[in-house]
């Protein structure tokens, strides 16, 4: 059996539900705090036992590679003022056993197109993808508990998480044909369709664990939805021989790629932030509505 030992980090898109804040600076290095997203996302995938973080990234998102590397004057300033804390911080960002590599996706051509870019990495391993706009809080890692389902069941799986209807034209939307507690044997899959060609209000969030095989479905795609190469449609073919499993995890989503979830996911991160979270909860009490 194939550990999971390998993610995808998909961060090439533009951001452009955060002009003008994206123009110089990717929506992945956003902080919730005092952290990027991505990094929260790196975690996430290193708690979860990855060791290869693999990023495709856009001409534009050369600060990612800069966040994910050494930083040596930076260190020896922190050094030489003695602030210790500080030090061990931006050390630990990427811990020594776990490797970075990062590929260029040339053109916005799709969240499959993206995916097919890390082929010769990934080669035969199966792998996980996680979409760092969305962030997910949960005292076990989101992926983890994945990787613990994918090994038990050793086939794909999908985050799932219910959502209202009238917003299924924002989400891979799935139909499924048995449950067992919170982990569904999916039948079909569907990217955006209108509300009302939704087949269910289970929603695909951006957690996945796939076979190394999904670049042969991905390879055999035509532009779909918003004339991209959607992975979507690629998980829809792949059910023809395999069986997927759609996962309801525990733990709280925020979409981070928009201003409402990612203003959510400031105000409860900085509530539990160890430095902040004193002095955050003070404000939050006397503030004026």
């Amino acid at each position: 059996m194939k550990k999971i030992k390998k993610v995808v980090f998909p961060v090439a898109g533009l951001g452009t539900r955060f002009l003008p804040a994206t123009k110089a600076s990717p929506k992945e290095m956003l902080p919730i705090v005092d952290k990027p997203l991505i990094q929260y996302a790196a975690e996430e995938a290193v708690n979860s036992g990855i060791k290869q973080l693999i990023f495709v990234i856009g001409r534009t998102k050369n600060t990612i590679i800069d966040h994910f590397d050494s930083a040596p004057e930076l260190e020896s300033e922190l050094i030489n003022k003695k602030k210790t804390a500080l030090l061990k911080i931006v050390q630990k960002i990427v811990p020594k056993n776990v490797d970075c590599i990062f590929v260029r996706q040339n053109s916005p051509a799709g969240l499959g197109h993206a995916i097919y870019c890390t082929k010769n990495i990934i080669n035969n391993d199966p792998f996980a993808v996680i979409l760092a706009d969305d962030l997910i809080k949960s005292q076990t890692p989101c992926l983890k508990q994945m990787i613990d389902i994918y090994n038990d069941k050793q086939s794909a799986v999908l985050a799932l998480e219910k959502i209202n209807k009238k917003d299924a034209d924002k989400y891979g939307i799935v139909e499924f044909q048995s449950k067992e507690k919170n982990i569904y044997d999916i039948k079909s899959i569907i990217e955006k369709p209108s509300p009302k060609a939704a087949k269910s209000n289970l929603g695909v969030v951006g957690r996945y664990i796939l076979p190394a095989n999904i670049f042969d479905y991905i390879s055999k795609l035509k532009p779909g939805t918003s004339n991209e190469i959607q992975l979507t449609d690629a998980i829809s073919s792949l059910l023809n021989n395999h069986n997927i499993y759609g996962y309801e995890f525990d733990g709280a989503r925020f979409d981070c790629g928009s201003k409402i979830g990612y203003l959510k996911a400031t105000v409860e991160y900085a509530i539990d932030h160890k430095e902040v979270s004193k002095d955050f909860k003070k404000y939050l009490k006397n503030i004026k509505i």
